[in-house]
C-alpha cells in the first residue's frame, strides 16, 4: 500500500518538477512577451502547488497563506498586464 508522502515525493513533485522545467524553456524560447507573461504565470501556479504539497508533506498550515498571498499577487500581474495590453490595442 502506497502512503501519501510516498505518492507525494514519487509521482506529484517529479510531475511538478518536469513541468516547471517545461515552462521555463517557454518562459526563454517564448516569440511573443504574451507567451512569457503566461509562463511566468505558470511558474507561479506550479510554485503554488509544490508550496502546498510541503505544506502538506510537513504539516505546517503556515504555507498555505504564503501561498495564497502568492496566488493573489500572480493573479493581480496578469489583471494589470492585460490591462495594459487591452490599452495597448486601442492606440
Amino acid at each position: 500500500m502506497i502512503t501519501l508522502e510516498a505518492y507525494f515525493d514519487y509521482v506529484i513533485l517529479p510531475i511538478l518538477s518536469i513541468s516547471v522545467m517545461l515552462v521555463f524553456i517557454r518562459l526563454f524560447k517564448g516569440p511573443a512577451v504574451v507567451d512569457r507573461v503566461v509562463a511566468l504565470d505558470l511558474i507561479i501556479t506550479i510554485g503554488i502547488g509544490i508550496i502546498t504539497v510541503y505544506s502538506i508533506r510537513s504539516d505546517q498550515q503556515v504555507f498555505l497563506d504564503v501561498a495564497i498571498i502568492l496566488a493573489l499577487i500572480a493573479f493581480l500581474g496578469t489583471v494589470a498586464f492585460a490591462y495594459y495590453i487591452e490599452k495597448q490595442k486601442d492606440d
